[in-house]
């Protein structure tokens, strides 16, 4: 990171240049109802999915399985239809239909707020796992997906190979209280202006606190 701006001033900045724009549809769920239940199915449907399909398809879900114990008692083509067309809905829905019987077996039909256990569930990995954890419970963990890996290492803020080296890198240079929001302010910056290709440098509110490592072409 630039040695001339902190972390204090780059979350300023995030906020006040993307308070307009729309949640990541997780976190539009979370503002609804922070149920760690709802944060999880939303988070298994969003996988390689967009943010307007995942929305869609997991209050399709959620209003026909409100609870772990409804979910369970679906049939597999039915989630299938009800998630349509979240990409891989196939696996998902078989996914979640596990899920929901170990829930019920080995948790009483609880979330865990527990990431080695939540990483045990079929279809979650640690990003699923820590934004469970963030919007159902509230508890510090740094959620890394392909935005928040691209842009932490196109910044220079980190200098990684892959999610979970970032992770890694990220909770040792960020203060604890910024561990929930980075993901939620970076997904938001990389959907509308830090872009994979031809970021939209010009408009962005970060210029200061980052070295365009890799960019090649921008806007």
């Amino acid at each position: 990171m630039k040695e001339k701006i902190g972390w204090a001033r780059i979350f300023r900045l995030l906020d006040g240049a993307l308070k307009e724009k729309l949640l990541p549809s997780v976190s539009l769920v979370a503002a609804e109802n922070p149920d760690p239940y709802r944060i999880l199915i939303s988070t298994v449907i969003s996988l390689r999915t967009k943010d307007e399909v995942t929305k869609k398809a997991a209050d399709r879900l959620l209003s026909r399985a409100p609870d772990v114990e409804k979910l369970a008692a679906l049939d597999q083509g039915v989630i299938e239809k009800l998630i349509y067309p979240a990409g891989f809905y196939k696996t998902k829905a078989k996914n979640l239909k596990k899920i929901a019987f170990i829930l019920i077996r080995d948790h009483r039909s609880r979330i865990p707020a527990d990431r080695d256990i939540l990483l045990t569930l079929p279809g979650v990995g640690r990003k699923t796992a820590n934004l469970v954890l963030n919007l159902g419970f509230g508890i510090q963990a740094v959620c890394v997906d392909t935005h928040v890996h691209r842009i932490s290492n196109r910044t220079g803020w980190v200098k990684t190979k892959n999610p979970e080296e970032t992770e890694k890198a990220l909770m040792e240079i960020l203060p604890r209280n910024y561990w929930i929001r980075i993901n939620e302010l970076l997904v938001i910056l990389g959907q509308h202006i830090c872009t994979p290709i031809s970021p939209r440098c010009s408009i962005c509110p970060i210029t200061e606190a980052c070295i365009r490592r890799g960019v090649r072409r921008s806007r």
